[in-house]
């Protein structure tokens, strides 16, 4: 999977990952990790996603990166805002309001984007990774963010074969491994995700497991 694959999906608008619902998860379990509403919260592979709009309503600056200029400039559009832009690193720099959004590729971007992060919310970065990608993506991760920075991380179970991801299935077992060696990891909760993935349905999925993580650096 190369980044042609994903400048097409948004080109095309084939977008059936995108929620328009803030996610129940990140409802529910955010005001429960008591961040600090000062510090910023990074979000990889943001795409549009309307749960960065809902983060700055707590009171957070909100980081992203998202390699598709269309998704970057969606959100702004959606928002109401005009964002006004920069280059630096290779990156299009797109802030305005509490957001700023890197358009680029994850993998450039530099540890000292992130030195006010206090939280990262991954809801479709991870499972948006074939498996050859991931291990690369959680070191990267691990490495960039500040030590204090703490992942809430949703992912998604389901039977192996039965679609062609994105999204992929990742594991609690495969989380463990991605992350044991930098992260404790707390599961908070798995739920039956079928009613919530109408996309996945009809795609063709029979189970879904979601699961949220809080992933706290070891000392």
């Amino acid at each position: 999977m190369d980044k042609a694959f994903w400048h097409e999906r948004w080109q095309r608008h084939e977008i059936g990952f995108h929620q328009q619902r803030i996610h129940a998860l990140l409802l529910r379990y955010w005001p429960k990790l008591a961040l600090p509403r000062e510090g910023a919260v990074f979000v990889p592979l943001a795409g549009k996603s309307r749960d960065m709009a809902w983060l700055a309503t707590q009171g957070h600056r909100v980081i992203g990166v998202e390699l598709s200029d269309v998704a970057v400039r969606e959100f702004f559009d959606e928002c109401g805002l005009v964002p006004n832009r920069s280059s630096a690193g290779g990156f299009e720099i797109f802030s305005a309001g509490p957001f700023e959004l890197y358009c680029g590729d994850f993998f450039d971007l530099p540890g000292s984007v992130l030195k006010d992060v206090v939280a990262v919310y991954d809801r479709a970065a991870l499972i948006a990774l074939p498996p050859e990608m991931r291990a690369s993506y959680a070191e990267a991760l691990a490495r960039i963010l500040p030590r204090e920075a703490s992942i809430f991380l949703i992912a998604i179970d389901y039977p192996e074969g039965e679609i062609t991801g994105p999204p992929f299935s990742v594991s609690p077992d495969e989380v463990r491994r991605l992350y044991g060696d930098w992260f404790e990891i707390e599961v908070l909760e798995s739920r039956d995700g079928l009613a919530d993935s109408e996309n996945l349905k009809k795609r063709g999925v029979t189970r879904l497991e979601e699961t949220a993580y809080l992933l706290r650096r070891r000392s």
